[in-house]
């Protein structure tokens, strides 16, 4: 099963692996949105992401990166 917006630490988590030098909190929402679509595991439609969704990822990749 893919990952939804709403698997923010799962998303965070794939996100590290695949970008371990990038500091998140660099990263500005679009290109952020568009990591997170481009992620093999990712399946969700991007209508359903939003500033808050985007905040959470962030703020769980920022916890993961430290």
């Amino acid at each position: 099963m893919g990952l939804k917006w709403i698997d923010s630490q799962e998303i965070a988590l794939d996100l590290l692996e695949q970008y371990p030098e990038v500091d998140p909190k660099a990263l500005h929402f679009p290109e952020l949105m568009q990591w997170v679509l481009a992620l093999e595991r990712f399946d969700d439609d991007p209508k359903h992401c939003g500033e808050r969704v985007l905040e959470a990822i962030q703020l769980a990749w920022m916890d993961e990166y430290d």
